[in-house]
């Protein structure tokens, strides 16, 4: 078999259990992905397969699309879900308009220094692996590039707020540093 899937991976499993459930179902050793997905995101992963692989490159440099629900007034240790939170802020002057005014400066090229808690490989294992297991981790600044971003109606006035970005092929969910 050749060609293309699109996968919806759940949250919990890493591009790697998508990539080896696919290669035990077909019965194929072909079989790989076209960009790396966090373990604690779900969403679309193209699974390239066969003849399919051979495209895969070029499926990552068309950029990627984000959306994520945003909890306001904390931040984790890890910079997601998953960490343990390290500071609260009141949320009690929050605005819609002002958050929109806020993401207007992450848009177009910059540089970015990525969470040690990413899926970006260093030395050819996940930093979120090396991180998780105590090592102190020296991320490099990237070039991004953010071409949209865009909120929804927040589902409650001073803590929640949905958002949407579509990027260059580089990571760019803006920190919360």
């Amino acid at each position: 078999m050749d060609g293309i899937l699109n996968i919806n991976k759940a949250t919990g499993m890493t591009s790697h259990d998508v990539v080896a459930k696919i290669r035990n179902i077909l019965k194929q050793k072909r079989v790989g992905h076209a960009g790396t997905l966090d373990p604690a995101a779900s969403g679309v992963l193209p699974i390239c397969i066969g003849l399919g692989t051979r495209v895969a490159e070029y499926l990552s440099e068309s950029g990627k699309a984000y959306q994520a629900d945003i909890i306001f007034g904390i931040v984790t240790d890890t910079y997601d879900r998953e960490g343990s939170i390290i500071r609260t802020a009141s949320t009690a002057d929050l605005s819609l308009s002002g958050i929109e005014e806020a993401l207007q400066h992450f848009l177009g090229p910059q540089v970015q220094l990525p969470p040690q808690y990413s899926a970006i490989k260093i030395q050819g294992q996940p930093a979120y692996k090396r991180a998780r297991s105590g090592e102190e981790l020296t991320m490099t600044a990237r070039p991004i590039t953010i071409t949209s971003l865009s909120t929804a109606e927040p589902t409650s006035p001073h803590s929640h707020e949905h958002a949407a970005a579509h990027s260059s092929s580089r990571r760019a969910s803006p920190s919360n540093n």
